[in-house]
């Protein structure tokens, strides 16, 4: 099992059915010394699942206090896969550490 840090569109109900076929459950964290920002979506079926073309993508910050806010969702091998084709090829997926001490799956800018 893994653990995967959610801040956007992943948090969404129909994105979840869409992409993992069940609506997920988790628990708040927080991820340290990253900040928000935005990307445009092109890709027509996330687009469709998402019902929007600007997401939100995380960026690593130079401000150690930076912060954000999201979920983490405990998901299996095939569902990390899943979250892998669903996000657009502007993102990478990497380990980070949260503020509960934990590690998980971040979705972060190349």
């Amino acid at each position: 099992m893994h653990a995967l840090f959610s801040y956007g569109t992943l948090q969404l109900k129909q994105v979840q059915i869409d992409t993992f076929g069940r609506e997920l459950s988790g628990f708040a964290d927080t991820l340290i010394g990253y900040e928000l920002g935005e990307v445009e979506i092109t890709d027509e079926e996330v687009l469709a699942s998402s019902g929007k073309t600007v997401h939100p993508i995380l960026k690593k910050s130079n401000d150690p206090q930076s912060k954000v806010s999201g979920t983490v969702f405990i998901i299996s091998d095939d569902e990390l896969e899943q979250a892998d084709k669903y996000e657009a090829e502007c993102y990478q997926r990497i380990k980070a550490p949260l503020a509960s001490g934990k590690s998980c799956w971040i979705y972060s800018e190349k």
